[in-house]
């Protein structure tokens, strides 16, 4: 039976990587996005608005999907307004493929937020989730838009009777330009703006982040398990965490990081310094840099989410997670953290977005 992908947000770190495995090992593979991109060889665009139930009818007229894989949310001012969104952004994706009943599965990625809740739930209440992070850890009381978009998964599933997997990542780490929550990317730009000014490469986050335990997880490794759980019966029906496999203290990292861009360093000092603050004032600096080098990107804002890399070392906890429920269920799949950052490096070079 043919396999019919259907990847949402397919412009994204998690989406454009999941396109290009999907179609390396044969699938029909469609991407979704409000401007989907044309330079993935093979992958068939599918331009949609997923809250214009009208305008995403047209988009999929003709397409019946086996398998969903939902990679995208929008990002809003309050958590209810994220939870009214993304959750509407699942539903109405779900609901008007529905008549079709060609759908055998539906992939949803969340992410760690699942089990940390918002900022206020262990930075003001005392909360601190206990690590490492495992999928059996029931959820928080705090409104979470990652619940909402199961829910809507889980209604749907019933419904029309598929299968369904929930993936739940650390920081993704991979290549993709124009994404608003990208730290490898970030922290490459910022190395770069270092490099090129003389700046010392300072961490931005807390102690806990550079003292502690930490994993992340790298675009590929996430695109594999993604399709591992479609296609296996034992992995359907569940939740997984999804990282690389190894674990880590930032304070190890950012020397690794420094002396790739052959750069000075500066850790932890007695206070967070945000990167969003450092890097404010950079965007004419930023088109310099990228006319002297004839980089792809001039605008810094486009390549660089300073505040996503915030909210991540900014937490006051380490946080980890466990993998043993997909290692027990036969998801293999490691990867070095350190080759994370330098691969993704080496290709930014190579794609001309940093010098």
């Amino acid at each position: 039976m043919e396999n019919i992908a259907l990847v949402v947000g397919s412009t994204g770190i998690t989406g454009s990587n999941l396109a290009h495995e999907l179609l390396s090992e044969g699938w029909t593979t469609y991407g979704l996005a409000r401007n989907p991109n044309s330079n993935i060889s093979g992958l068939i665009p599918v331009k949609a608005d997923l809250l214009d139930i009208e305008n995403l009818e047209k988009a999929l007229e003709n397409i019946s999907p086996t398998h969903i894989f939902f990679t995208t949310w929008m990002r809003n001012d309050t958590e209810e307004d994220n939870i009214k969104v993304n959750s509407a952004l699942v539903r109405n994706l779900l609901n008007v493929l529905s008549p079709k009943k060609s759908i055998r599965h539906v992939a949803l990625v969340t992410g760690l937020k699942h089990y940390l809740g918002p900022f206020e739930a262990y930075a003001k209440s005392g909360f601190l989730p206990e690590t490492p992070l495992r999928e059996e850890q029931p959820r928080l009381e705090y409104p979470n838009f990652y619940y909402a978009q199961e829910d809507a998964v889980y209604e749907a599933a019933e419904r029309d009777n598929f299968t369904w997997s929930i993936h739940r990542p650390h920081t993704v780490i991979g290549y993709a330009v124009g994404n608003l929550m990208n730290m490898g990317t970030t922290l490459a730009v910022y190395a770069s703006i270092c490099k090129e000014t003389g700046r010392k490469f300072i961490f931005p986050g807390s102690s806990a982040q550079w003292n502690g335990l930490s994993d992340v997880t790298d675009a590929k490794v996430l695109a594999k398990q993604l399709i591992w759980a479609a296609t296996t019966e034992t992995a359907k029906n569940q939740a997984f965490n999804i990282t690389n496999g190894d674990i880590f203290r930032w304070k190890w990292l950012w020397v690794k990081i420094a002396d790739y861009f052959q750069i000075e360093f500066e850790g932890y000092k007695n206070e967070i310094r945000p990167l969003e603050q450092e890097l404010q004032n950079d965007q004419k600096l930023w088109k310099d840099i990228a006319e002297k080098h004839h980089l792809e990107e001039g605008n810094l804002y486009r390549i660089a989410s300073a505040w996503h890399t915030d909210l991540d070392l900014g937490r006051p906890i380490e946080v980890m997670t466990d993998m043993g429920k997909s290692r027990n269920a036969g998801f293999t799949t490691f990867k070095s953290t350190l080759d994370s950052f330098l691969d993704l490096f080496d290709k930014l070079k190579k794609e001309k977005i940093i010098p």
